[in-house]
């Protein structure tokens, strides 16, 4: 409803359109991944858990790698840098404390937080500077839906095996919009600086998040289930899923660079 409300109001000012159509192409693209991921969850085998998880996870890394780090470094060389690595240092900080949470019943859950901290630092500069766009095109659509939605997939994946709802991703999905619009109605320019660091620290925090889902084929790991499996099969079911885990994780890394490839190689 926020989102709405915000969408409404920047039409009405000055704001470009563009601005909304970004906001609502990024809550889309993880709205439909999310239901996506909760469906699979509730029937998946052990070995379709892996290539679910391997194959979310390995499109959100190549996506970072190919999308929200070039512009954190173009927004500024050694601040973009340094907030990638703060970002990313403070997913795994989150993730190691956060961990005493879990046993607590708290409305979100740590992979929703930090995608939620991922989307308002990316808004906020997604605000600044992409009204200035003289149109939407290929590649930023590429870019929001490569990760948003293999992120909304994963996501939805393992608050379903946890037993929690689903509904808890509206919020990272609309994060951006939630940023961004107001950014572009009241017309905020942060320097150079603080654009490299904050969309530095959104796709660091990101990348953990891609890194953390990637399936590990260890004893109570929920993205590589091998406890499933009976105990004298463990050992050989280990493996072969370790090998679907490795050739799922590229698979997804190969076919958002295939995207990339169509909309941005001449």
């Amino acid at each position: 409803m926020a989102l709405v409300v915000l969408s409404v109001v920047a039409l009405a000012t000055a704001v470009t359109p563009k601005l909304v159509a970004i906001s609502w192409v990024a809550f889309a693209a993880m709205a439909v991944g999310a239901p996506l991921g909760a469906r699979a969850a509730r029937t998946a085998t052990p070995r379709e858990t892996v290539w679910g998880y391997g194959l979310a996870s390995g499109a959100m890394v190549t996506s970072t790698a190919l999308f929200l780090i070039p512009q954190a470094l173009g927004q500024h060389g050694r601040f973009g840098s340094l907030g990638i690595a703060a970002g990313f240092l403070a997913g795994y900080a989150g993730h190691a404390v956060g961990h005493r949470l879990t046993h607590r019943d708290l409305p979100i859950d740590r992979t929703a937080a930090e995608l939620t901290a991922h989307a308002l630092a990316a808004g906020a500069i997604i605000g600044a500077i992409y009204a200035a766009m003289p149109s939407l095109t290929s590649i930023l659509g590429v870019a929001l839906v490569s990760h948003k939605a293999p992120a909304g997939y994963a996501a939805a994946r393992r608050l379903a095996d946890d037993g929690r709802a689903v509904v808890t991703l509206l919020l990272p999905a609309a994060a951006v919009g939630l940023v961004a619009l107001p950014v572009g109605i009241v017309g905020i320019a942060p320097s150079p600086v603080v654009r490299g660091l904050l969309f530095g620290a959104a796709a660091g925090v990101f990348l953990h998040v891609a890194v953390d889902l990637l399936p590990e084929c260890t004893a109570g790991s929920d993205t590589c289930p091998v406890d499933a499996v009976r105990e004298s099969d463990e050992h050989r079911t280990r493996d072969r899923l370790r090998a679907h885990a490795a050739g799922s994780a590229i698979g997804g890394g190969v076919a958002v660079a295939l995207a990339w490839a169509l909309v941005a190689v001449p």
